[in-house]
C-alpha cells in the first residue's frame, strides 16, 4: 500500500512527541540521563546490563561460550535493562554508555572499572582479554575482524530500517519496506555466498563474527525475528539455514539466548543471572537478587 499524503519536508524540523510508533515514548533527539539511578553492582567480575535483543544475546553467548572455555574471569552479573521503560536513560546507565543503548559491560577484573559500550567493542573487548574466539594475527584475524565489522555496518538496514518499518512504524510504507527488505535480502545473499565456502563465517573456527552475525541474521531465517521469514522468502538462503541450525545446537548459545530474557516460553526467560545456577530454575519462578 502506497502513502497516501505525499510529504514535504519543512526548512526546519521539529520534534513531534507523538509521531514515531511503538517507541515514541522512549525515543528523543537528545542525549544525556532523565532521571537519577545508580546501576546495581553485583560480586563478579563482570558487569553486564542488558536486554535479550539481539544485540545483547551477542555478549551473553560470549560470556557463556569463555565460561564453558574454563575461563573464571568471564563470570558475570547480568543486570536487566528495561529499555520500553526508558531505564536505559538513567544517570548509572549513562555512564556505562552515553549512547544509552544496551548492551554496556563494566569490567571490574582490574583495579579501576573499564567501561565498554557497543556490542561489537565488548565482543572484541573480551575475546582479547580471554584469548579466545579470535584468530591471533593474519588472514583469518582480518578475515574475522571484517565480519564483525560487518555486522555493526548492516544490521542498521535489518533492525532499524526493515525492522522498524516492516514491524513497528504507526503506518506502513510501501517505498520504505521495499527499500529495505531488497537491502536485507541482499545482506542475507552475502551471507549464504560466504557460508557456501566456508563453516563458519571466518572460515573453519566459531569466532565473534558468528556471535555477532546469528543473533540477527540466525533468528531472522528461523522466522523469530519480526516473524517475516516468509515475507523474506529465506528458504532461499540454505547455507545461512544450515549455520544458523549448527550455532543453535551449541549449550552456551542456547544459554545465553536466555539472559536478560522476558517474553517467550516461561523455560526461555531468565531475566538477571548472576551465578551458573540460576539456569536451574527457568520455568520454576526466578532466583533471588543478591544483596
Amino acid at each position: 500500500m502506497s502513502d497516501p499524503s505525499p510529504y514535504t519536508p519543512p526548512k526546519v524540523w521539529t520534534w513531534n512527541k507523538d509521531n514515531g510508533g511503538r517507541f515514541a515514548s522512549i525515543n528523543r533527539p537528545v542525549a544525556g540521563a532523565t532521571h537519577d539511578k545508580a546501576l546495581p553492582v553485583g560480586r563478579h567480575p563482570m558487569q553486564l546490563y542488558s536486554l535479550a535483543t539481539p544485540n545483547g544475546v551477542k555478549v551473553t553467548v560470549m560470556l557463556e561460550e569463555l565460561l564453558a572455555l574454563g575461563h573464571a574471569g568471564a563470570e558475570y552479573d547480568a543486570w536487566l535493562v528495561r529499555i520500553n521503560e526508558g531505564d536505559q536513560f538513567g544517570s548509572g546507565f549513562v555512564a556505562v554508555n552515553p549512547n544509552s543503548k544496551i548492551p554496556a559491560l563494566l569490567d571490574r577484573s582490574g583495579p579501576v572499572p573499564v567501561r565498554v559500550f557497543e556490542s561489537g567493542a565488548i565482543l572484541l573487548h573480551l575475546a582479547e582479554k580471554f584469548g579466545a574466539f579470535l584468530p591471533a594475527g593474519g588472514a583469518e584475524r582480518a578475515e574475522c575482524l571484517s565480519w564483525l565489522f560487518w555486522q555493526m555496518g548492516s544490521a542498521p538496514f535489518l533492525g532499524g530500517g526493515f525492522g522498524h518499518f516492516y514491524a513497528y512504524a504507526p503506518s506502513k510504507i510501501e517505498y520504505a519496506i521495499d527499500r529495505y527488505a531488497m537491502e536485507v535480502k541482499r545482506q542475507l545473499d552475502v551471507l549464504d555466498r560466504r557460508l557456501a565456502e566456508s563453516r563458519y563465517l571466518a572460515g573453519d573456527a566459531y569466532t565473534v563474527a558468528d556471535m555477532a552475525i546469528w543473533p540477527w541474521y540466525g533468528t531472522l531465517v528461523k522466522g523469530q525475528l519480526y516473524e517475516a521469514g516468509e515475507f523474506l522468502q529465506v528458504q532461499d538462503y540454505p547455507n545461512v539455514l544450515r549455520w544458523t541450525d549448527e550455532i543453535a545446537q551449541r549449550p552456551a548459545v542456547q544459554r545465553g539466548r536466555k539472559v536478560n530474557r522476558t517474553w517467550g516460553e516461561p523455560a526461555s526467560q531468565l531475566p538477571e543471572r548472576h551465578d551458573a545456577a540460576d539456569f536451574d530454575t527457568l520455568g520454576r519462578g526466578q532466583p533471588a537478587t543478591p544483596g
